[in-house]
């Protein structure tokens, strides 16, 4: 399994802004489309939200590609 670990510069990132931002997805349209189809899992479980919020702490997976996300948790 590939992992990427991204670092937030905020309280949180949006689950489709987070795929396109790593560079997963091409697109904020593909990662929305990606989404709404159930292959994105959020600490182990199926994500249909586009723009989940995403904070520290949280893994994100699509097929064999997960997300570590870090950062302080709660930072603004």
């Amino acid at each position: 399994m590939n992992t990427i670990d991204f670092e937030l510069r905020g309280e949180y990132i949006a689950l489709d802004a987070l795929l396109k931002a790593t560079g997963m997805a091409p697109s904020g349209g593909s990662a929305r489309q990606t989404i709404i189809s159930g292959e994105v899992m959020v600490d182990g479980q199926v994500e249909l939200r586009k723009t989940a919020k995403i904070r520290a702490g949280r893994v994100v997976q699509w097929g064999d590609t997960c997300i570590r996300v870090t950062g302080e948790p709660g930072a603004a």
